[in-house]
């Protein structure tokens, strides 16, 4: 395929609207819903992808561009999955994020099970192609309190998996080489490179590949000091 010079991110989201973009080569530019005055769809989906792919659809057929569409949330295990796709309208409900997450907190208290995922969708829409979308997820628990500034939505209260800091006291570049979002947007790249569909112009190719050298550091790390407990304890 060939390049393409400008895409649609399609969310009203401003945090997800800048991850997304970080993501994508700084070669293409990148359009909001809003600059376009187009609203959002309704999400009628039961699950992460088949929202994403509601709002691909959705602005490609009201801006006949390119589209990238986001549907993500948190899901925790001893609230039966919850918040999970109705991560935004539960804050909404509730009366913004911050009420959302002591929500939470304060459900889990006295629990033992804090397990919890962050999970993302990503659909992606060209011209007179089918919709492409995947699922990233990522794993962790929630803390203890509130933590940290960094992030947006339920970031200062999710912990990943091997780490002690939340995603909203950890850098913003830290954080997209490992959450759910960059998990997808790799299944995506991939996919698109196996459906011949890849625009060679697509991906941020710096940020890739640091955060594959990032993620290979992690991994030898963790694999060191494993044999170091094993050998030495």
């Amino acid at each position: 395929m060939s390049k393409i010079s400008k895409i649609l991110v399609g969310t009203h989201n401003q945090g997800k609207f800048k991850e997304i973009s970080y993501l994508i080569s700084k070669k293409i530019k990148k359009i909001s819903p809003q600059s376009l005055k187009i609203k959002s769809p309704k999400e009628t989906g039961k699950t992460f992808r088949k929202n994403a792919e509601i709002k691909a659809t959705y602005f490609y057929k009201h801006s006949r561009l390119v589209t990238i569409s986001d549907d993500s949330g948190l899901e925790v295990s001893a609230l039966k999955n919850k918040p999970g796709i109705y991560s935004s309208r539960w804050a909404d409900k509730l009366g913004g994020f911050k009420k959302a997450k002591q929500k939470i907190l304060k459900l889990l208290i006295n629990k033992k099970n804090r397990k919890a995922k962050f999970v993302c969708s990503l659909a992606i829409k060209f011209k007179n192609k089918k919709i492409i979308s995947v699922v990233g997820e990522k794993e962790g628990f929630i803390s203890l309190r509130d933590k940290g500034f960094n992030g947006f939505g339920y970031d200062s209260i999710f912990i990943p998996k091997g780490g002690n800091k939340t995603f909203g006291q950890i850098s913003k570049k830290k954080k997209m080489k490992i959450d759910h979002r960059f998990k997808a947007f790799q299944k995506l790249k991939k996919k698109l490179e196996f459906c011949n569909f890849f625009p060679f112009n697509f991906v941020n190719l710096k940020f890739l590949m640091n955060s594959i050298f990032f993620e290979a550091k992690i991994t030898y790390f963790s694999f060191y000091f494993f044999l170091n407990n094993e050998i030495f304890n």
